[in-house]
């Protein structure tokens, strides 16, 4: 065990996953339909058609995977709540059948000693919200208040750590510019008001969080570590047009109540006349939160490029003047990613330097990688690559630590082989191999070295 990263006591080792990408039962209970459903019912939105209406069938197999977390030992599991569950149109009566499922979850949670952590939105948006203008208006991020107080109504007694949104970044600009996460859509402007409308939507839970008493208040963004791919002024111009789309959007008004002073130079004459901003929005988007969630898989390494996009009403992410190129020298997950665990480190002493004092306490809600994985002949699951990248990554959050960021817990994603958006089946991120026709689970190595790092945290 000596090869394992130390952390302080009470830090926290957890587990997460997400709502459409594990429960199935779509239509059951009074869940009505969400973005993802239509989505992924799309032909050619999602690889190999596949959708979430089965997944891993955690609805009905709940106990077996707390058990599986259990067994792991982590001290949390961060899981989400199905919007469509709760409201099946996003406003109006209440579906107690989704209500109940969640509370069997938590309570269930409890019974094994694992503390529950709730995230309130994980993409699947009611899609009578979305048929009313979705995030690109204001009214979805009132009706996201209105479901937060009763969700937190309902388990606040129970669960101590919230979460308001996770990634809005990519629910805003896959979501809405792109076009490669649900709904689809391929927008400008649309896109910059989604953005803002869920920057909006998170101070309004966070707002309704305080009011139901919740211990902890936060929320999750995938920040980006931006590489120049050479040491040329256009290349880290590129970097800050990059850093800006990724990671300033939200942190700038969330940290430090103001837009970022690089916007015009990213969007150009899109981010003039922006009606969808009011004032006051800053002060109730920068209201204090305990904590902040990192999600955090890879860096980008970014070069200058001419724009792509001959319409300028859609140069949001689809076109900001700079392209993706390959780290060289690095290992490539599955997803293609470039391994390379000290850019950890980097991200998150450059934001303790960046926002001092502002920044609250840090949890990594999400690491992790897609790997190739098999069941051996034995019957085992030997991803040892998954192994060597969270060991490199704990081991980066360990130094992150010892340089003075205040990061109070850490998330593998995920517990389960899942879902994985427009990928479909096709991509493992589980510590647990999910058998999709059968519904097996099979712990991976990965699930036995994690289980041994946290025992190694013990006394």
């Amino acid at each position: 065990m000596n090869d394992f990263p130390r952390f302080p006591p009470g830090f926290v080792l957890g587990a997460a996953t997400a709502s459409y990408q594990i429960e199935g039962a779509a239509r059951e209970d009074g869940r009505g339909p969400s973005i993802w459903d239509t989505y992924s019912h799309t032909p050619g939105r999602v690889a190999g058609g596949d959708t979430g209406d089965v997944a891993c069938d955690h609805y009905h197999r709940y106990p077996e995977d707390v058990a599986l977390l259990r067994d792991l030992g982590v001290g949390s599991y961060r899981f989400s709540v199905a919007w469509p569950r709760i409201v099946p149109d996003g406003s109006g009566p209440v579906n107690p059948k989704g209500l109940d499922f969640y509370s069997r979850l938590v309570d269930e949670l409890l019974a094994a000693g694992v503390e529950p952590a709730v995230t309130l939105y994980h993409w699947d948006l009611p899609q009578a919200l979305e048929d009313r203008g979705g995030w690109r208006v204001r009214e979805t991020a009132e009706r996201f208040a209105e479901y937060t107080a009763v969700v937190a109504d309902h388990l606040g007694d129970r669960v101590p750590r919230w979460i308001t949104l996770n990634e809005p970044w990519c629910s805003a600009f896959l979501g809405y510019s792109v076009g490669r996460h649900a709904p689809g859509a391929q927008e400008g402007r649309g896109a910059l008001a989604a953005a803002h409308h869920l920057l909006v939507g998170h101070g309004l839970a966070v707002q309704a969080l305080r009011a139901a008493g919740v211990r902890e208040a936060g929320i999750t963004l995938n920040l980006d570590h931006h590489l120049p791919a050479t040491d040329s002024d256009a290349d880290r111009a590129a970097v800050v047009r990059a850093d800006t789309l990724h990671n300033l959007v939200w942190t700038e008004p969330i940290l430090a109540g103001r837009y970022p002073d690089t916007e015009e130079e990213t969007w150009g004459e899109l981010i003039t006349g922006q009606d969808f901003r009011r004032d006051g929005d800053l002060e109730l988007i920068a209201r204090p939160l305990d904590f902040l969630g990192v999600n955090y898989y890879r860096p980008i390494v970014v070069a200058d490029a001419p724009h792509r996009e001959s319409d300028p009403a859609l140069r949001v992410a689809t076109d900001n003047r700079y392209a993706e190129v390959p780290m060289p020298g690095v290992r490539r997950t599955d997803m293609g990613w470039p391994v390379a665990p000290g850019t950890l480190t980097d991200l998150l002493v450059e934001l303790k330097e960046q926002y001092g004092d502002a920044l609250p306490p840090v949890h990594i809600t999400e690491n992790g990688s897609a790997e190739d994985d098999r069941v051996s002949p034995d019957g085992a699951v030997h991803d040892t690559d998954r192994v060597d990248y969270l060991r490199g990554h704990l081991t980066a959050l360990r130094a992150a630590l010892d340089a003075g960021v205040d990061v109070r817990g850490y998330y593998v994603w995920s517990l389960l082989d899942n879902f994985e958006w427009a990928f479909g089946y096709d991509k493992r991120f589980g510590i647990v191999h999910v058998d999709y026709a059968t519904q097996r689970r099979t712990p991976k190595d990965s699930y036995h070295w994690y289980r041994r790092l946290i025992a190694a945290q013990r006394p």
